[in-house]
This record gives C-alpha cells, structure tokens and sequence, in this order.
C-alpha cells in the first residue's frame, strides 16, 4: 500500500473496463486519481465512487481524439493538483470484427482517431508537463496486433502496432530527461465490454466459433493487469524508461490451455459464456 502516495495520475476511458481497475489500484496506492471518459455522467459517477472509498478524485468528459479537449484536460489537472506525475493513455476502442474492405470507413476512422490520435495527443500534454516539473511517467497501452498482423482486426491490430513503435520512439527522443519514464503495457486479455460485446460483419461469423473457448482460456480480470501498470507507475522503475510489460505470457497461455484440457478430459461442463456478438452489415462502397 501508498506504493503511489501523494502522485497525481490521469487514466484515460477510466469509468469501465480496464482503465477504471487501473484508477482503483492506483487509487489504493494513494494516488490522486483523475478519471475520464465521453460521458459527464459517468464520470460523475466513479469519481463519487471513488471520493466515497476514501480516495482522492477528479474527473472531467474528454474525446481524447480531439486535442483541443486533452488540452483542456492537462490544464484542468495541473490547476487542480498542481501537477501531473501519471498519464496512462488507455482509452480505446476495436470496431468491428471482419475483413478490412468490409468496416465502414467512419468505423475505421474512429478506431484510428481515438487509439492512435488520442494516444498522441494524451502523449504530448503529458510530456510537456513532466519537461516543466522535472519528471514524471506516461504508460501507452498495447493489445493484439502489437507484434503481429490481426487480420479482421486490421484497424485495431495496426492501432496498437503503431502505438508500440510510437512509444519506444518517444522513449528514446526523451532518453536524456533521467527522471521521465515511458513505458508500454501489453495487459493480455481482459474481462471487459472490449473484449465480450463485438460487433461481427456478416459473413464472418463462422470465425469467431471458438472465440468464448479463447476467453474462457486467457481473459483475466481487469485487477490483473492494473497490477503491473501500479508498478510501472512505482519507484521501482525509477530512471527507466522504454520498458514494455507483457502479462499475457507464454505461461498464461500453457496454464489456460491446460486448465481447458483438463476440463475437456474430465467431461467438466464450460461455464456460460459472456461472449456477446451482434452481427452488422458489411459496408459496401457503391451504396448511398
């Protein structure tokens, strides 16, 4: 506990899913927790939440896609808390599942402005601040396709490739500021609305037949992964910086697999499934 005591941490898309998780293990830490969404009224309600709990919290409804709004956020934290030692670029959505020609476009585009452009603009503010006081840790989150082409996840895969390659870049443009650490976090699978509620263009069903035996094998709770962003944030990576924390491990994948083929060999019934999938139609250029 207080591993974070007296920091002031920003957590973009924090009132659901993985960022919320991280603003709690943050919070738990003692750190003062800034939360952020779309939603006024959801950020409203998680940082009453977390004001109830006993912790410190702010929170303002920001598109991290427009960098006008991330600006306003950054002057929003530093005159509320006086400075910003945490910005963890979270905010993130996928799209649908299926081949690239077949995405809308507008779908397309704002996979690309909210995981690429809003991880940028999160980037630069929180950067700028750190320069003028002395220090400070961004983390940039990865997923599937960070290493590897995602097909039928193009936009999303591709989203996360660019952001590693983003973030090692930033890493060794700012090598030189000992006190600023910028890191990447691949947090693996997690139990959260990204992962379980996807839209499927049609035709590309079939795919996605063994998709709730996957999650059922590798998705783990989002208190996981927060775990490893706690200790990004923690002195224990102080005058590091270009570190990239991976929690979806080859041991993760063995111990699922394992557990799966237990369950198979036993004749074990498979909990229910909380994979949800809604079929949508695939775009098609010619249509008006």
């Amino acid at each position: 506990m207080n591993t974070l005591k007296g920091k002031i941490a920003v957590i973009t898309g924090s009132t659901r899913g993985l960022g919320l998780a991280i603003a709690k293990a943050f919070a738990e830490e003692g750190a003062s927790v800034v939360i952020t969404s779309r939603s006024n009224e959801a950020v409203n309600r998680v940082v009453d939440d977390m004001r109830s709990a006993g912790h410190q919290a702010a929170g303002m409804a920001v598109d991290v896609s427009d960098i006008h709004q991330v600006r306003t956020l950054a002057d929003f934290v530093v005159k509320t808390f006086g400075r910003i030692d945490i910005w963890v670029n979270n905010a993130g959505i996928t799209g649908a599942y299926g081949p690239t020609i077949g995405i809308d476009p507008e779908v397309f585009s704002g996979v690309v402005n909210t995981n690429i452009l809003g991880t940028y603009h999160g980037s630069i503010f929180a950067l700028n601040q750190f320069k003028k006081q002395g220090g400070g840790k961004l983390i940039n989150m990865l997923g599937m396709g960070y290493k590897k082409p995602a097909p039928w996840q193009n936009a999303y895969g591709s989203s996360k490739a660019w952001i590693r390659n983003f973030t090692k870049a930033l890493a060794k443009e700012n090598k030189a500021f000992k006190n600023i650490g910028i890191h990447a976090l691949n947090p693996g699978m997690v139990l959260t609305d990204l992962l379980v509620r996807n839209e499927v263009v049609a035709g590309s069903e079939d795919r996605l037949k063994v998709f709730p035996t996957i999650v059922r094998m590798w998705a783990k709770p989002g208190d996981v992964p927060a775990r490893k962003a706690v200790w990004l944030a923690s002195p224990a990576t102080d005058g590091k910086t270009g570190l990239e924390a991976n929690v979806f491990s080859f041991g993760v994948m063995l111990k699922g697999a394992v557990l799966e083929g237990w369950r198979l060999v036993t004749g074990g019934v498979p909990p229910k499934s909380d994979v949800d999938m809604t079929v949508v139609p695939g775009w098609e250029p010619d249509k008006k």
